[in-house]
């Protein structure tokens, strides 16, 4: 029979801990989803192992929650209007350990790979994860509900372990889950080995450099905060694989015939906006002139050069580019989904954006927001932007797999949307460690479920995407 075993993890040592620490939110803090992200990582396990795994992630979590404090807590507003992560003495983390009986009809770790790790092999994710933690813009994610900065489910199944880390938004974003994770993983693995913990690095979690402090008199009010447009239907997350080769056909046909350098994910990224628009623009008949909201998230880690930060920095370092705001001239209809410029425009303009986030758009970004007095009116909510949007985020730096945690390596991560799927997002992972050498990145995309079909019957699909299911 399945069981429940809920633990509360306190970080190492915390019976000296001060009564109260209060880590100020930076003024980039606020600036994504006011949601919890829902990372899942898978490992293959012997049953053997399990016992030993779930020990060392339990004992590295009290020793990576006394280095990365902010995550043992909540989030609380400040006498001055704005928030802080607040860590008590006697703050804890939930742990849920699940172990899963296969015949209550849980998949095995075979069933979700031949899922290709969607969220639709896992069946139900409030099995796997924190159900009042899962991904959303939900009231428990809200600031001003006192919400827990983390919370963590070992999921125990047949063939392996799923371990479930579901983190505010507020509190890092995707390449910051992943440093982490490797502070984590070195953690279990100095456990594992009985060697010396590894060094913490302090500059990890040092947010000056993204923080603007205002006087309270030159606060203003935002904007409202932005709402679901109506005019989404129906949604479906899907995975979407590009092989190596195709990739390298695709940047080969995007790169300028006069020169000019265009990466890989410029030239996939691109042609998959093109494939989207034309789909979309059979069901939305746009004007060919109308311009297309697009956006990207871009990680400033290795951006920000005059005044640099810790490139494993466990907080938000992440900056929009947005068509309506940044110095680029947006694209149309016309030209993304029709035939009025080449796939070297469209990429482009990928490439363009992603270099208009550089160290002055951080400072403007930061000027406007700490002038903010509702931070939560400045979240971002991409299914607030009309139908024929689209929003990426690339994770592939992001990716987990490398780390050694002691009793082994993930196969891959993701990230789980659990039937709340955002309008227009995709996300671009890293290849799944795979003895085909033609295995490539994985795009996750949220889009009208009533396109789906259409979509892969497309020429400009089929030539370079391969379907890999719902997630």
């Amino acid at each position: 029979m399945s069981c429940k075993e809920i633990v509360e993890i306190r970080p190492l040592g915390w019976e000296t801990d001060p009564e109260e620490e209060r880590y100020k939110l930076s003024t980039i803090d606020p600036t994504p989803n006011c949601a919890y992200t829902n990372y899942g990582i898978f490992f293959r396990l012997q049953d053997s192992d399990k016992s030993r795994a779930v020990e060392l992630l339990r004992s590295g979590l009290e020793r990576t929650l006394a280095q990365a404090r902010h995550f043992c807590g909540t989030i609380e507003k400040d006498e001055d209007g704005g928030y802080s992560f607040v860590k008590r003495r006697e703050s804890s983390v939930q742990l849920v350990i699940h172990y899963m009986d296969p015949s209550d009809g849980y998949p095995s770790l075979d069933d979700i790979e031949r899922g290709n790790f969607g969220g639709e092999s896992l069946k139900d994710v409030k099995f796997w994860s924190i159900p009042s933690m899962t991904w959303g813009e939900r009231p428990e994610a809200d600031p001003d509900n006192s919400p827990a900065v983390s919370g963590y489910q070992i999921n125990l199944c047949v063939g392996g372990l799923v371990f479930f880390v579901q983190l505010h938004h507020y509190s890092c974003d995707a390449h910051g889950f992943s440093s982490y994770m490797k502070q984590l993983a070195a953690n279990c693995l100095a456990a594992a080995t009985s060697t010396p913990l590894p060094e913490f690095d302090p500059a990890n979690l040092d947010v000056s450099r993204l923080t603007v402090q205002v006087p309270a008199e030159s606060m203003v009010d935002g904007p409202p905060v932005a709402q679901h447009h109506p005019g989404h239907r129906e949604q479906e997350s899907i995975m979407i694989h590009v092989p190596k080769s195709k990739a390298a056909e695709l940047k080969r046909l995007a790169t300028p015939a006069g020169g000019g350098w265009i990466s890989t994910y410029d030239a996939s990224v691109a042609q998959l906006w093109r494939v989207l628009s034309r789909v979309r623009a059979t069901l939305h008949r746009p004007a060919p002139d109308a311009v297309l909201w697009w956006g990207e998230g871009v990680d400033m880690r290795p951006r920000l050069r005059e005044r640099p930060i810790a490139r494993g920095l466990m907080r938000n370092a992440i900056a929009g580019a947005f068509s309506d705001t940044a110095p680029v001239a947006p694209l149309t209809v016309a030209e993304v989904a029709g035939e009025a410029a080449p796939l070297s425009r469209l990429a482009g303009y990928v490439r363009a954006m992603t270099e208009s986030c550089d160290e002055a758009h951080v400072d403007a970004l930061m000027g406007m927001v700490a002038h903010v007095r509702d931070k939560r009116s400045v979240s971002l909510r991409v299914d607030s932007h009309p139908p024929m949007s689209m929003f990426v985020t690339d994770h592939r730096a992001a990716d987990v797999s490398g780390f050694d945690f002691g009793f082994g390596r993930p196969i891959t991560y993701r990230h789980v949307w659990g039937g709340f799927s955002t309008a227009g997002v995709c996300v671009l992972y890293a290849p799944v460690r795979s003895a085909n050498p033609d295995e490539g990145c994985v795009f996750a995309v949220t889009m009208e479920k009533e396109l789906v079909g259409p979509m892969r019957r497309l020429r400009d699909f089929t030539d370079y995407f391969e379907y890999r299911g719902i997630d």
